[in-house]
């Protein structure tokens, strides 16, 4: 017969998100995983396989969790303003968490470099892919616009938000909002 879980997988990945935000991927170990999750390294390996389980588990649970702002962004019908609100919605959304500033997916970026694990790679390559996509839809609604420029303005847009997230866990909220300012300042 098998044994009955004594934990609910959706509980123990976010706080290995948690554990990920604050200390990164390379600076979690496999202990400290098991100290903060509460479970044990087999039932960690039977979960989830590996650590790089628990941590495409964790960016899961982390896109979740910014989904709000990004359904907001989605549905916009501000046009850039609203890409400029989402900017400032997310610095709110770093500020809520009592486990650090920034980004979970830009400070893994900012990590593992090129030579990281592929599946996490991809895993992030995907969701900044979907951000973009999302930037250069709601730009495009400006018919003047040609789909060189949307694109162009779109990873601009991406890599200034890349720039956002690091930034927030150093500068202050008045920093934050004259970055921001000046990157809409053309738009």
């Amino acid at each position: 017969m098998a044994r009955k879980k004594a934990y609910r997988e959706d509980l123990v990945i976010e706080k290995a998100m948690n554990l990920f935000w604050r200390n990164g991927y390379e600076g979690t170990s496999m202990q400290m995983l098991e100290k903060e999750m509460g479970i044990n390294k087999f039932s960690i390996y039977s979960s989830f396989g590996s650590k790089n389980g628990v941590f495409l588990e964790s960016i899961a649970c982390y896109k979740k969790k910014l989904y709000t702002l990004v359904n907001e962004l989605k549905t916009t019908q501000k046009g850039v303003a609203g890409i400029k609100e989402y900017f400032y919605n997310f610095i709110t959304f770093t500020r809520e968490t009592e486990y650090g500033k920034g980004c979970l997916v830009t400070n893994t970026a900012n990590e593992i470099g090129t030579d990281g694990d592929q599946a996490i790679k991809e895993a992030l390559s995907n969701f900044t892919g979907e951000i973009k996509s999302i930037f250069a839809s709601i730009i495009a609604q400006d018919e003047s616009k040609n789909p060189q420029e949307v694109a162009s303005q779109a990873d601009y847009l991406l890599i200034a938000m890349f720039g956002l997230s690091s930034a927030t866990r150093v500068f202050t909220e008045e920093q934050l909002g004259h970055y921001i300012e000046n990157i809409f300042k053309n738009s």
